[in-house]
């Protein structure tokens, strides 16, 4: 399957993911507990990579699995990055609003290009640098309100706390990307037997924040799995599917492509879902919209396209045979 298939599956399915989100809501407030919503995801995406592991097993030759302890202690490092991930996520939130940590969030864009020519050894060219800071300004901008409205005005006015907290969420979801495709390529293991690694000790590490959750709150609502599917219905169903699928896919890009191409996938997921928004919750466009869409497609085409796409290289001048005069040249000799 070509990367950029897939690509634009993660696009559109992760565009989808916060409409669908909102629609399982009722009257603005979820009927069941968002916790449980990513546990059934890893346990869906755990349960689809074990039987295509089984199918994949069944063939000659057996695929590749590395089982030593010293490769499989490696794949709860980006279960324990995305909950120290998360914690900072809600740290950020008590200082800065929704708008300001969404627009501070558009970093992970660039620290993703940073750790990605660290920690991988990949190298980009000068203009897939501009595209990937092109992406960053193009997505922030669309994020940007008018001047004169309460969310600019408070963009600039969050205490340093919030500020540095935002840089280290960015980096934190930098890291656990890259850190995951680091992962993915460190050998020629199957595919499934490493996502059945990860998704063993994401379910398990989703588990235990459930049953914290529960010591948290005394056990008022009972434990976690006696309500673990009280007040779903059918379009949460749909959200916990595509979750889990966004992650399948995400890993197929992690092993087959890389973490800019995910990059550029999420990111224009968040453009469609404003795009879509338009239609489906009367969300108004704005210039800023319109202008963030044009330089994130800027920036698409200048990191994918071919290099003579965007420069404009030299011809050579060819002589043309005929067009070349025959001077005969005398030899003579001396008497």
């Amino acid at each position: 399957m070509k990367w950029y298939l897939v690509a634009s599956l993660l696009t559109v399915l992760t565009s989808s993911q916060g409409i669908l989100t909102t629609l399982s809501q009722s009257n603005g407030k979820y009927k069941y507990d968002y916790a449980t919503v990513p546990f059934l995801a890893e346990v869906f995406k755990l349960i689809v990579s074990s039987v295509l592991l089984w199918r994949e097993c069944k063939k000659s030759p057996p695929p590749k699995m590395t089982t030593d302890w010293k490769t499989v202690r490696l794949f709860p490092i980006p279960s324990i990055i995305y909950l120290i991930h998360n914690n900072v996520q809600f740290a950020t939130l008590m200082y800065v609003d929704t708008s300001t940590y969404q627009i501070m969030g558009n970093l992970k864009i660039v620290t993703t290009g940073i750790l990605f020519r660290l920690f991988l050894k990949k190298k980009l060219s000068n203009l897939q640098w501009m595209a990937i800071v092109l992406l960053a300004v193009g997505t922030t901008t669309s994020q940007v309100k008018g001047c004169g409205e309460p969310s600019c005005d408070s963009l600039f006015s969050a205490p340093i706390q919030g500020y540095m907290l935002g840089i280290l969420s960015a980096c934190l979801s930098a890291l656990a990307g890259v850190y995951t495709e680091f992962l993915m390529k460190k050998n020629n293991d199957s595919l499934y037997w490493q996502n059945v690694q990860l998704y063993t000790f994401g379910a398990i590490f989703n588990m235990a924040r459930l049953l914290l959750d529960d010591f948290r709150g005394g056990f008022e609502k009972g434990p976690w799995w006696q309500r673990l599917f009280n007040g779903y219905s059918v379009t949460t169903w749909l959200v916990v599917l595509n979750l889990g699928s966004t992650g399948l896919l995400v890993s197929w890009l992690m092993k087959y492509a890389d973490n800019i191409v995910k990059v550029y996938s999420t990111s224009m997921a968040m453009l469609l879902t404003m795009v879509l928004s338009v239609f489906l919750f009367s969300f108004k466009p704005t210039l800023q919209l319109f202008l963030g869409i044009i330089i994130c497609m800027m920036s698409l085409h200048m990191y994918f396209a071919p290099p003579n796409m965007l420069v404009d290289m030299p011809s050579t001048v060819r002589s043309d045979p005929e067009s070349l005069i025959n001077v005969p040249v005398d030899h003579k000799t001396d008497s």
